[in-house]
């Protein structure tokens, strides 16, 4: 069996506060782009207890054991006793981006064990055990256009087809930029924990051409004096006729949205 994890993007990010758990609550309208993605392969394993990855394509910095398909086969093996498989992982999707490649090839994983062991898990009960490996994990479930809150893992699906035929995502990173999550969250603006925000599902109801001046990824204020590379990617984006542009998630990926 063979899918084609996809990435996603943030249509504005709003870091609204903390937990007592050290994690931070979110608004963000979460996208899926198709254009981007990786290429997972699972088949059933002979002769071994134990799951085998191959990784291809993007070198990633993580033990083949750490992988969150590795973890994601895990948690059903506890669950549902199901076998080893051999899983090949091409990656195309740049980590530690914002794109959330690691959680799609997750969700994706989860989906493709669901169907080839016939565990019978709807929707809900995926996303329940993709919410366990991550806080974005969730949304490649059904992989729609949602509104979410919490850590990421509250999902609304969001009626949201601006993209089917007028605009273009153009996704591109600065070389040799990286943005960990952790310095990200260090260098947030905290005044602006609890303060009113424009409601996200109203805000992109309207045109397209002010989104500017009103969908913002909080990211932005604390990442971009740190690394001037991805602000000017930004604005090079505007100067190349980008309708609107932003940072994804705590970077260092920006997108533009361009006319077809």
């Amino acid at each position: 069996m063979i899918t084609y994890p996809n990435c996603k993007i943030n249509l504005g990010l709003h870091v609204v506060g903390r937990r007592p758990d050290g994690y931070h609550d979110l608004e963000t309208l979460f996208l899926p782009v198709t254009d981007l993605c990786d290429e997972l392969e699972i088949h059933p394993s002979t002769g071994s207890e134990q799951p085998i990855i191959m990784q291809e394509g993007i070198t990633l910095d993580n033990a083949p054991d750490d992988n969150l398909c590795i973890k994601a086969w895990r948690l059903l093996h506890d669950e549902f006793g199901i076998p080893a498989v051999s899983i090949r992982l091409k990656k195309g999707i740049p980590f530690g981006a914002g794109l959330g490649g690691g959680s799609s090839d997750a969700a994706f994983t989860l989906k493709m064990l669901n169907a080839m062991f016939s565990l019978g898990l709807d929707a809900a009960g995926l996303e329940h055990r993709a919410a366990r490996l991550g806080a974005d994990c969730a949304f490649f479930i059904q992989n729609r256009p949602a509104y979410a809150t919490g850590i990421g893992d509250q999902l609304t699906p969001l009626e949201f087809s601006i993209f089917n035929f007028q605009f273009s995502i153009q996704i591109e990173i600065p070389d040799n930029e990286h943005v960990s999550t952790k310095e990200a969250y260090q260098g947030l603006n905290r005044d602006l924990f609890g303060r009113p925000r424009p409601d996200l599902r109203e805000t992109v109801r309207r045109p397209i051409e002010e989104w500017r001046n009103l969908i913002v990824n909080d990211f932005e204020a604390s990442v971009f004096p740190a690394h001037p590379a991805i602000a000017a990617l930004k604005e090079d984006m505007y100067a190349r006729g980008a309708i609107y542009a932003s940072m994804t998630g705590s970077g260092a990926a920006v997108f533009g949205i361009f006319d077809k």
